[in-house]
């Protein structure tokens, strides 16, 4: 496996000399000029290029653009891309070195936004372990309607798992459903449509040895109740036997990768006829085994950044390395990321969507905002290109969400969610890291989280 490079300019940033001068006010149309632009359809980046951002919105892309009337933000040598999206994190309930669901306030939630946007993860879905706080607040309309801080908050409510199965209740899990019947599937996804909840997510394998798993009719009812009622259904699954009968069920998303084994050609073939959106989660696998060794970004500003407080000591305590060494699955593990990382470069050369999505705040190691990043570097390691990558975390991501009318791609036209980056990812995908400004509907929230 190759080692994932670590850049000292990301220590090093001048982020206040490098990010440019604004000149006029910033009350005017702003005109982001001569930059970089890489917009996540995949094409090549082009130079010297001038974006116009006006009423939260990408007015005119071009070169050259009339600077009369319009505040002007000079970055020359910067590179502009759509702000990242993860289809697949967790958000309220990791705090320090634990998660509990007693964290689930409304203070620790917007923390956690205000952290992925710092990162330029402007989107979130948040996959079934939400509480009730979210809907009866507010929160969840306010934040998707972007009048709170950080990013956007989608949901998929409270999830579906296995009495005596998966998920455990620890871990701030203690409110996913687990119907035992078909018909108590479909009354319970029911009663979620009332929320503002486009995907359900449902815990299909087990949770370790002798433990159950979802009884296929079971699954099979959460996603006939989930198509009835306009939503998608999404499946945290590990078996490629699984994976097949539930792409045969009509799932809509596999939430993470199928690592038991590789995916033959009949079923990546059969997923993209059927627009099955995969979402791989390398990141949730390299977390596994990387910290039974010192990791290759331990002191990296940008990852210690992106920990909660006091997880940097319990993720690198010489009893955390030895758990990890000493599971008696520490091998299985290693080969478990390797078949990921195949599949995820199968899938995609069969033109299956691949999105971005990590797991993120399910765990202190599953860092927030950095796991995002992490998951562009594994994607190339896996054999995409970065430009490619970098796709799957824009553009793909969005239409999983189903905002691609809006997000994921810099067009005349969508919404400005930008990122200004020091470093042209195109060259060497770690680039995305070098924030230099975050603009989320035009409008500049975050200088990074290395910034002021």
């Amino acid at each position: 496996m190759k080692t994932i490079r670590k850049y000292a300019w990301i220590a090093g940033m001048a982020i206040l000399a490098a990010c440019g001068e604004v000149t006029s006010a910033q009350s005017q149309p702003l005109l982001l000029r001569d930059v970089t632009l890489i917009d996540g359809n995949g094409g090549a980046p082009r130079e010297h290029i001038d974006l116009l951002i006006q009423d939260g919105n990408i007015a005119r892309i071009g070169t050259g653009l009339d600077t009369n009337g319009v505040s002007v933000l000079r970055l020359s040598g910067k590179t502009v891309m759509p702000a990242l999206i993860s289809a697949h994190v967790h958000v309220g309930t990791l705090k320090d070195s634990a998660n509990d669901g007693r964290f689930y306030t409304r203070e620790n939630v917007l923390r956690h936004l205000k952290k992925y946007e710092d990162f330029g993860v402007l989107q979130v879905l948040v996959m079934g372990t939400d509480r009730q706080l979210l809907f009866e607040s507010g929160l969840a309309d306010s934040s998707l309607k972007g009048l709170t801080p950080g990013a956007r908050l989608h949901s998929a409510g409270y999830g579906f798992g296995v009495s005596g199965g998966a998920p455990p209740a620890a871990f701030g899990m203690d409110l996913v459903q687990r119907p035992a019947t078909p018909a108590e599937a479909a009354e319970q996804v029911a009663a979620m449509a009332r929320l503002p909840v486009k995907t359900i997510k449902m815990w299909v394998d087990n949770a370790g040895p002798g433990k159950p798993k979802m009884d296929p009719s079971v699954y099979h009812a959460l996603i006939g109740a989930a198509h009835k009622n306009g939503m998608k259904a999404a499946a945290h699954l590990y078996y490629f036997a699984d994976a097949k009968q539930l792409v045969k069920d009509g799932i809509d998303i596999v939430a993470h990768s199928i690592r038991d084994r590789e995916v033959d050609d009949t079923l990546a073939a059969e997923m993209k006829e059927k627009g099955v959106v995969y979402i791989p989660t390398l990141a949730l696998d390299k977390f596994a085994i990387a910290y039974g060794d010192t990791t290759a970004w331990s002191n990296d500003p940008f990852f210690r950044k992106s920990l909660e407080p006091g997880a940097f000591a319990f993720i690198t305590s010489p009893q955390y390395k030895n758990n990890i060494r000493n599971n008696p699955n520490y091998a299985e593990k290693i080969r478990a990321l390797e078949t990921a990382l195949k599949n995820a470069y199968k899938l995609h050369q069969a033109g299956v969507l691949v999105a971005l999505g990590t797991d993120s705040g399910a765990s202190p190691a599953r860092a927030q905002g950095f796991s995002e990043h992490l998951e562009l570097v594994l994607l190339v390691e896996a054999g995409l290109t970065p430009l490619e990558a970098i796709t799957v975390g824009t553009k793909n991501a969005a239409k999983a969400l189903r905002v691609d009318a809006d997000y994921g791609t810099i067009e005349v036209g969508k919404k400005a969610d930008l990122l200004v980056l020091n470093e042209n990812p195109a060259l060497h995908i770690e680039g995305t890291q070098s924030i230099c400004r975050v603009f989320k509907a035009g409008r500049e929230v975050s200088k990074g989280p290395l910034g002021p």
